[in-house]
């Protein structure tokens, strides 16, 4: 290398090769602040450290069983870069996290978040914490730490991804592992907000590339827009299965996720059960009915793709049935009668 050359290449910077330290620190340090506001008394460390600490309040609980989980947002954040719109992404991350673990019995503590990008644009990143925060504050964990990644030319310019890690707690005898599931129990529907995270791939190859909607079209059959429609938020069912959960109502409980009813209802069901689901026994949202006439999509397949319009699935025995039905009304929630167990290979059968 000549001479020259070896001087300029001593002048170079971090932020020379896309890395701007400088910002990123502004850009955590209103991310702290976001933090902050999900604090309660347990969370003994600051953000900015190496590790988050939480302290686990062992006087509520007798056997403590810490739950688990992580989950992104998937392909829903390119309708998202289109629509330039991030608060809600960071919602949908935690209320599919909570959700996961909540369907174990166990009660949001604390969440992490991960996002990286080419090129840290502050006020997206602000967008995109402050919807972590805001739905952490709701589902009553704290966001206690995460991490921000500036890597340039490893993502598209204007492109970022998100990932959630959260921590939750259970007594071990109220852990709910669908042991106590009997064949005749109610299978009770719970109706999803929409799409919320999954079949995202399917959704906007159909919008986008079969039907040529832009995000701003507007779809008589919705009544909404493309964009807005795929944007519906993923709902948290926290509130009501806390409660169902402290009465004691329900012998298992199944988040209706990437795999619909198909895939993940048989996920809580022990061997020798099975799982008949009377279609047709809820409200089917506009948006489903419009995706299978796009693609001309088979029943089954749609069962597998998409959460057709519930969102989770209780479980309850056929003594606890109007228990369940008054704590739902109690919570404004809306629940539906969709079939029942039976004798089976852990499997969903249509009627």
């Amino acid at each position: 290398m000549p001479e020259q050359d070896i001087d300029k290449a001593e002048g170079l910077t971090y932020a020379d090769a896309g890395v701007d330290i400088e910002r990123a620190t502004r850009t955590k340090q209103r991310i702290r602040y976001l933090a902050h506001k999900t604090f309660t008394r347990n969370v003994l460390s600051e953000i900015g450290g190496f590790g988050g600490m939480y302290a686990l309040d062992m006087k509520r609980y007798k056997d403590p069983v810490l739950v688990s989980s992580v989950d992104g947002v998937g392909t829903k954040l390119k309708v998202a870069f289109e629509m330039k719109l991030h608060h809600t992404v960071g919602g949908d991350l935690v209320n599919h996290c909570v959700n996961d673990i909540a369907v174990q019995g166990a009660a949001p503590l604390f969440f992490m978040d991960y996002l990286a990008t080419g090129r840290l644009d502050p006020e997206v990143a602000e967008a995109v914490v402050t919807g972590i925060a805001d739905a952490c504050k709701q589902n009553g964990c704290s966001l206690i730490g995460g991490e921000t990644a500036e890597m340039p030319g490893f993502y598209p310019e204007g492109e970022y991804d998100l990932a959630g890690f959260i921590v939750g707690v259970v007594d071990r005898e109220r852990i709910i592992t669908g042991k106590d599931v009997q064949i005749g129990d109610v299978l009770v529907g719970l109706p999803s907000a929409g799409l919320h995270t999954n079949g995202y791939a399917l959704a906007r190859k159909l919008f986008f590339e079969i039907a040529r909607y832009s995000p701003e079209t507007y779809v008589n059959d919705l009544h909404n827009k493309a964009g807005a429609e795929l944007m519906r938020p993923h709902k948290s069912y926290w509130p009501v299965m806390k409660k169902l959960i402290d009465g004691e109502a329900v012998a298992a409980m199944a988040h209706i996720t990437g795999g619909g009813i198909t895939e993940n209802l048989p996920r809580v069901l022990p061997k020798g059960m099975g799982a008949l689901i009377e279609t047709g026994s809820w409200p089917m949202l506009p948006v489903f009915d419009h995706l299978m006439a796009l693609g001309n999509i088979s029943r089954d397949e749609m069962m597998r793709t998409f959460n057709m319009g519930i969102g989770m699935i209780l479980v309850v025995p056929t003594k606890k049935f109007k228990k369940v039905q008054t704590i739902l009304d109690r919570a404004g929630e809306k629940g539906y009668t969709i079939g029942r167990v039976v004798k089976g290979d852990r499997k969903v059968a249509y009627a």
